[in-house]
């Protein structure tokens, strides 16, 4: 299908939530009430909301009937059983242990198979999952192909582990100090970039070959399905459910923040093959989730959830929400905006570094034109740069090859004429770029300081300098 139409919606709308655009006044105030940081803007006063597809989806009928189904007995629920016998169903784990949420899973694996000192190699950092791991007393090491950090690369697979950077770092290390690989399926901070089959299958089969476990982040893993189907020789005849499992088999364990994938408001869950990880997640989860038949969550969020893991793999749900996001793509790239490529599944990724050349790194680039974004025409973006990396153990501000604004797409919210409205706000933010300054920080919180933080606008003067050529630009 050509990238400037859209596949037909798979559905029909049953009920509609209203929106309003507050005039331009209105929006620099509410953008310097929430101290320039699109986290902290209201919702109501948000006109399209594209900050994240965590939690933001509209469920189905099927799901919002599944949530009378809810067993809320503490223990024992039935409800818990569906999501049990869903996720065995479609992503072949034997063993889950139910959580809020994605990062719940990411604490419960950590403090299971992390030693203080070990090492955790993967393919570009998460910011929960590496906070995570390093308050375990990990460290992270990023082993992820040079295109990753290439904005402008058309590799097909960005997000695929370089092997010989892997094979390096347990050769450095030694086998033992490696708790395990950290697989993301695809790559957020890329970009939304897929990871092939064959290099998930080749880093399975090194690891296994070393007695090293790996662990698949798998909240959008039916996106890297749907590419790997596309891209990827050999799958063009296979079902994303087939896809599914075959990843699943090749991984010990998985995390998933179902609030991605399975479409549901809130949950998430950790999945095994490994029968002593499933114990002593069970165990954590008593302490920091709640009982391990329901990990935080309500029986009728259980209940929604063992609908939408079903639902993710069938029909043409997933065919359309990549039309949506190459269909944004297309959109903006008719206005000249710069922005990552090849276009992932869940987001268009605008390239700040590009977008902005006359703010150096220090100046916050990407947080700056997410701001700018909302004051132009009231959507909603995040940031994905130099404060969403955060500070070194040195407090040094790490400095990534990639400063990004993520439009991310909920799913079965927004329409094509929605998508119109963004890409052209984007094209008039883009006219007069030029004229827009940097930020710098005025608060910033000891962790995830991407959440909560709050900027000011820097002078003009102090906001100039040629990005591309930073110095302390890295891929990090």
């Amino acid at each position: 299908m050509n990238n400037k139409q859209i596949l037909p919606e798979p559905y029909r709308a049953k009920m509609v939530e209203a929106i309003r655009l507050l005039p331009p006044a209105q929006r620099r105030k509410r953008l310097e009430e929430a101290g320039f940081n699109t986290f902290l803007l209201r919702s109501e006063d948000v006109y399209i909301d594209l900050l994240t597809d965590s939690g933001t989806n509209a469920m189905t009928d099927v799901q919002w009937a599944a949530l009378m189904r809810g067993d809320e007995a503490y223990a024992g629920s039935r409800s818990f059983e569906a999501l049990e016998a869903a996720v065995r169903d479609v992503y072949g784990f034997p063993f889950i242990v139910p959580t809020h949420q994605g990062r719940g899973a990411e604490h419960l694996l950590s403090r299971s198979w992390i030693k203080p000192g070990q090492h955790v190699p993967g393919n570009m950092y998460f910011t929960t999952t590496r906070l995570h791991q390093e308050l375990a007393g990990g460290v992270f090491d990023d082993v992820i192909v040079d295109q990753a950090h290439q904005p402008d690369s058309t590799h097909p697979f960005k997000g695929d582990i370089d092997l010989d950077k892997l094979k390096a770092l347990v050769q450095r290390l030694g086998q033992d100090k490696i708790a395990y690989a950290a697989v993301a399926a695809p790559v957020n901070m890329a970009g939304g970039q897929p990871i092939s089959l064959g290099n998930l299958k080749a880093v399975s089969d090194f690891c296994r070959s070393k007695g090293i476990r790996v662990v698949l982040d798998a909240a959008r893993a039916v996106e890297n399905a749907w590419f790997i189907r596309e891209r990827e020789d050999g799958y063009a005849d296979w079902t994303l459910g087939e896809i599914l499992r075959e990843m699943c088999s090749l991984v010990d364990a998985c995390t998933m923040s179902a609030k991605k994938d399975a479409y549901v408001n809130i949950g998430g869950f950790l999945a095994t093959h490994d029968r002593g990880l499933y114990e002593e997640a069970m165990n954590l989860c008593v302490v920091y989730e709640g009982l391990h038949t329901y990990g935080g969550l309500a029986g009728r969020d259980l209940e929604a959830l063992a609908v939408g893991v079903r639902e993710m793999v069938e029909g043409t749900w997933m065919d359309h929400r990549i039309s949506q996001v190459r269909y944004l793509a297309a959109r903006i790239e008719d206005a000249g905006a710069p922005f990552v490529v090849p276009v992932g599944g869940h987001a268009v990724f605008l390239d700040a570094r590009r977008f902005l050349p006359h703010l150096p790194q220090e100046a916050l680039p990407a947080q700056a034109l997410s701001a700018w974004l909302y004051e132009e025409c009231g959507v909603r973006t995040m940031e994905r740069g130099t404060v969403s990396a955060g500070r070194d153990d040195q407090g040094r501000d790490r400095r990534p090859a990639l400063e990004l604004v993520r439009l991310t797409l909920p799913r079965r919210v927004y329409t094509q004429s929605h998508l119109d409205y963004v890409a052209a706000g984007v094209g008039r933010l883009y006219a007069r770029r030029g004229s827009l300054p940097g930020l710098k920080f005025v608060y910033e919180p000891k962790r995830l300081r991407f959440f909560q933080s709050r900027f000011c606008p820097l002078p003009a003067a102090a906001a100039t300098g040629a990005n591309s050529d930073h110095p302390k630009a890295s891929a990090y």
